[in-house]
């Protein structure tokens, strides 16, 4: 019986995934071989792909592998980025610059359901939003989509917050340390205020390293903080939702249906920071943790860039080309905060 079940879900759900693979593949040795002037990552290189394939993939033949890596497969990659992160590191950027950071954070989020609001669209997009800048981009997305509620467009909405987010983060890449020298910040802080503004982390190396090894080093472990905190955003987020609908719902009845256990994914992200962080301090252990590691870490971003092929693929140019330029000054709005909020705070407390 188990044998029957398991050939039913591999038949079910291979050629979904399937072509979300060869999709992610073609998008990573696309990658290294664009034009300087046009650096795109494997990621939205994926995402793109997959949106241009949609009218092949819009079949009940694909449908349940691209569900699997949207919702499980996509879970188990945002936990595995939780051994990326070393807590140690974290520790020692200090209270004053964790303060900034977690503060800057909040005000963003706030101010993604504030611009839903304003501009009229779904809650769920002004929680993309903030999430996507406050946090860490694409990734930030990815997760808060697993805890906001479904509802019409959402797919264009993940789709399009994730090309903004990575065309923003360049432009970020360029800008914000000339914009750095302008207000005459050190190397540290300057690294602090890259590492708490720009969302991908691939931009906040290019920008940080361009400058000096200790601007990029301080802006990295500042990034990685807000990975970090990744956990607490998702979960906030969704208890918010969770409460939204028992508040609407009323009674027994909407108690029981906005009960959402605890994303099982948020506390192996948490369980493995704290791994990581123990093992790389124990010299010993080197020579076994860290191709373990660094095989997870590979899995974790073959993972995410496998959902969001599968994300793309089941997304159509239409959808995303009906959102319009209030979508598109939601998240310039978002990312104008976080750099006012964290870059004022910088020049005061630091």
């Amino acid at each position: 019986m188990l044998q029957g079940d398991a050939r039913a879900f591999i038949s079910s759900n291979w050629p979904g995934l399937a072509l979300s693979l060869a999709v992610a593949m073609v998008a990573v040795w696309l990658a290294p071989r664009l034009p300087d002037l046009l650096p795109l990552p494997a990621m939205v290189i994926a995402l793109l792909i997959g949106v241009a394939l949609n009218p092949l993939a819009a079949r009940p033949l694909f449908e349940p592998g691209m569900g699997l890596a949207v919702k499980r497969l996509l879970r188990i990659a945002v936990a595995l980025l939780g051994l990326r992160i070393a807590l140690g590191d974290i520790v020692a950027l200090g209270p004053t610059t964790a303060l900034i950071v977690i503060l800057s954070m909040v005000v963003t989020v706030f101010a993604g359901f504030a611009m839903a609001r304003a501009m009229g669209q779904e809650t769920g997009y002004g929680a993309l939003a903030g999430a996507a800048t406050a946090v860490c981009g694409a990734s930030a997305t990815l997760a808060t989509a697993t805890v906001v509620p479904q509802y019409k467009g959402k797919e264009a909405d993940i789709a399009f917050v994730v090309v903004a987010v990575n065309a923003l983060s360049t432009l970020a890449m360029v800008f914000y340390p000339v914009l750095g020298a302008i207000l005459g910040l050190d190397e540290r802080n300057l690294g602090i205020m890259l590492g708490a503004t720009i969302h991908d982390v691939a931009q906040v190396v290019g920008a940080g390293y361009a400058i000096s090894p200790e601007t990029g080093d301080t802006a990295v472990i500042v990034k990685l903080f807000r990975v970090f905190l990744l956990l607490p955003v998702v979960l906030v987020i969704g208890w918010y939702f969770a409460a939204r609908t028992r508040a609407s719902a009323g009674g027994m009845a909407g108690e029981a249906a906005a009960k959402v256990p605890v994303p099982v994914f948020a506390i192996v992200f948490l369980v493995l920071c704290v791994i990581n962080s123990i093992a790389l301090t124990q010299p010993a252990l080197a020579p076994v943790y860290e191709p373990v590691r660094s095989f997870l870490v590979a899995v974790s971003q073959w993972g995410l860039l496998i959902a969001i092929a599968a994300l793309g693929l089941g997304t159509s140019v239409r959808a995303i080309a009906a959102l319009g330029w209030r979508h598109a000054l939601s998240i310039v709005v978002t990312t104008l905060v976080i750099l006012v909020v964290a870059g004022g705070m910088i020049a005061l407390l630091l």
